[in-house]
């Protein structure tokens, strides 16, 4: 099969949306000045080591933001946001916190989770996450199409679950969680080592 995106796929569900999985999810907390906000985002990745980077990318629109989502709003507001990594314990919080709300609704307490203060920037992090990244944005690009924007950051703190630890290791006990594409997620925790040739 072969079909160009602006063709259309002439299948019931979108595959694009499963083709790059699975997908890390970055549950991205902002601050503004409406308020706390906590949204889940699977085009998520790191980007360099040193220093450490991210990127995640946010698609759509909401009726009281026009052309983006309370997110990258907020960040074009405060230039800081917190990347939350939600384990398997967490996926039924996460997914709770995918519900469109008006801006000024906290997530946190959609999701049940407790929201405490970063240390490196102005912002709230989940502190059930098995690991949270404090990050000042350094870019937001306006993608091709509508409402899509590309979001950069450098990671000024690091907050790790103490659970999460083992022999100098980070792996969450519950797995990590991921996006298959439409209603698909999975928990990694099978995972097999390789080493690089010589």
């Amino acid at each position: 099969m072969f079909y160009r995106p602006e063709s259309g796929h002439g299948l019931p569900h979108n595959p694009w949306n499963a083709i790059v999985a699975p997908r890390p999810i970055g549950w991205i907390s902002t601050r503004g000045r409406l308020g706390d906000n906590l949204a889940p985002y699977s085009f998520f990745n790191a980007t360099a080591y040193v220093p450490p980077q991210v990127m995640f990318a946010s698609t759509g629109q909401k009726r009281d933001r026009p052309g983006t989502k309370d997110t990258v709003a907020q960040i074009a507001e405060s230039r800081v946001f917190c990347v939350n990594i939600a384990d398997g314990a967490l996926r039924e919080a996460m997914n709770a916190s995918t519900s469109a709300q008006p801006a000024g609704v906290s997530e946190f307490d959609l999701a049940r989770v407790t929201a405490v203060p970063c240390e490196t920037i102005d912002c709230a992090r989940v502190a059930e996450a098995a690991a949270s990244l404090e990050c000042r944005a350094t870019r937001i690009i306006r993608q091709a199409g509508e409402a899509n924007h590309l979001v950069l950051g450098v990671v000024t703190g690091i907050h790790l679950r103490d659970d999460c630890v083992a022999s100098g290791v980070f792996r969450p006990p519950s797995g990590w969680l991921a996006r298959l594409g439409h209603k698909d997620y999975c928990i990694v925790t099978e995972t097999f080592e390789m080493d690089r040739p010589a």
